[in-house]
């Protein structure tokens, strides 16, 4: 068996409004959104009486997406605290390569988004940097030095 490719990552949110905003001044494509329900989600993922609401973003290029979801019923719970630091266990941010990560932070930093640390050199390959965005949500912003 081979693998195609990642297809997405899911993060669940409480202001879906306000994440899709976020993606998309990064530069994401909201690719579609509307309402789930009904058995087969149900038998999915295991949570009886389902009701949500789902976004799906898209890189421009078409070769990753973000899956936002917000749930209606069950309610979401939180299991960690909203600004869990870079060690605690889990998924803890999403990667970006960016032509021009100033341009991006300022941009970000208009939807609420902090740097996490500083933006940093590595070497004479990347600058890099950890955003902080709407409920928490972490994106690593990289951009490659010629």
């Amino acid at each position: 068996m081979t693998i195609h490719r990642m297809d997405n990552v899911l993060i669940v949110v409480d202001d879906l409004d306000a994440v899709i905003s976020f993606f998309v001044e990064l530069g994401m494509e909201l690719e579609g959104r509307g309402p789930i329900e009904g058995r087969w989600v149900e038998r999915v993922i295991g949570i009886d009486d389902v009701r949500q609401d789902v976004a799906m973003l898209r890189v421009p290029n078409g070769h990753g997406r973000v899956e936002l979801a917000r749930f209606h019923t069950p309610r979401a719970i939180r299991t960690e605290p909203t600004d869990a630091p870079a060690n605690t266990l889990g998924i803890r941010r999403i990667m970006f390569a960016v032509d021009d990560v100033e341009d991006v932070v300022a941009r970000l930093r208009a939807h609420g988004a902090e740097l996490v640390g500083e933006l940093a050199q590595y070497e004479q390959s990347y600058r890099l940097c950890y955003v902080r965005g709407p409920e928490g949500i972490v994106v690593g912003l990289a951009q490659q030095l010629d």
